[in-house]
């Protein structure tokens, strides 16, 4: 049996120090199975509100959600699908039912 080396402990005045390697899926699933659920918390526990305030001006943090992809500007997209929209709300103006694929009266 191999013994991983300690992690590091953060400060506790809510600063984030961040490890030197990242942790693997396997490494946080190990320390979440050995964790105490009913162990009390530390008095130098920091609230998740407390260490995210200090981003509050950035945008959500990387581990949270990935940074959105660069869109290709298709300029034919923007009247198709004004098209499909504007048909669908006339057909509903006069009242009809398209809900099958068949135009049938409401």
């Amino acid at each position: 049996m191999t013994t991983d080396p300690p992690l590091e402990a953060a400060p506790a005045c809510g600063t984030f120090v961040p490890l030197e390697t990242p942790l693997s899926d396997a490494e946080l699933t190990a320390l979440a199975m050995a964790a105490d659920p009913d162990a009390p918390l530390s008095a130098d526990a920091v609230p998740f509100h407390v260490h995210m305030a200090q981003f509050a001006g950035a945008a959500l943090p990387q581990w949270y959600m990935a940074p959105a992809t660069a869109r290709a500007s298709a300029r034919w997209r923007l009247p198709v699908v004004m098209t499909i929209v504007s048909a669908f709300l006339l057909i509903e103006a006069f009242g009809l039912c398209n809900t099958f694929g068949q135009l049938v009266f409401a």
